[in-house]
């Protein structure tokens, strides 16, 4: 269908967008941040920060969108990947849109608040969203580029245990962005690995159980 092929088009471009620019703040911004001179530090968050904000929150809620759209079309055929997939993508959008972008507007000095508060817990969401980065992907291709193993059956006729577990990670993973601390994550090699582990544990869980 030309109207699905046109959504997931957007939705790919509008992804990209989106995570290119949170792997460019944890990889790339805040690194920059520890070892920058004050006033340069100081320069770009008033001046850098905000505008690649600006393609970051949008990106984030164009690319939900699309995705919502993109799921109603899929409907019954829906199955176990797209649907943990969609679940770590709806959790990131809001990280995007209910943590991180409100305590940056503190950080950026574009709101009022306690800045040394907001930083912790818009670096937590955005950290958070890039270790759900790895299975929302996962969950992507394997809703449309699965191998025709059981685990694509449709949850709408089975819903299986792996199922059942990997949301239950999902969900708590969310649970500590929004109530728990950095843990292994603060470090980007440790975000990188926690990832790529979060990744393969769901993939085991949507494969073998």
């Amino acid at each position: 269908m030309l109207l699905e092929f046109l959504f997931r088009w957007a939705h790919v471009l509008f992804g990209i967008t989106w995570i290119g620019l949170l792997y460019y703040f944890n990889f790339v911004q805040t690194e920059y941040f520890k070892e920058a001179a004050a006033d340069a530090k100081a320069d770009a968050v008033k001046k850098l920060a905000p505008r690649a904000l600006w393609w970051f929150r949008w990106g984030a809620m164009f690319t939900f969108i699309s995705g919502v759209v993109l799921l109603a079309m899929v409907g019954p055929a829906s199955n176990s990947y797209l649907l943990v997939g969609a679940l770590a993508g709806t959790f990131m959008f809001l990280n995007v849109w209910l943590i991180i972008w409100p305590n940056q507007k503190i950080v950026c000095g574009i709101s009022q608040g306690d800045a040394a508060a907001a930083a912790p817990k818009a670096g937590l969401a955005s950290r958070t969203n890039t270790l759900l980065s790895f299975p929302m992907l996962l969950g992507m291709l394997g809703s449309k580029h699965g191998m025709g193993i059981e685990a694509l059956t449709p949850v709408s006729t089975e819903v299986s245990l792996g199922f059942i577990i990997s949301v239950a990670i999902v969900i708590a993973i969310e649970l500590n962005a929004i109530f728990g601390k950095m843990g292994p994550m603060a470090s980007v090699r440790g975000v990188i690995h926690c990832g790529i582990a979060l990744a393969a544990a769901l993939f085991a869980l949507l494969y073998f159980i």
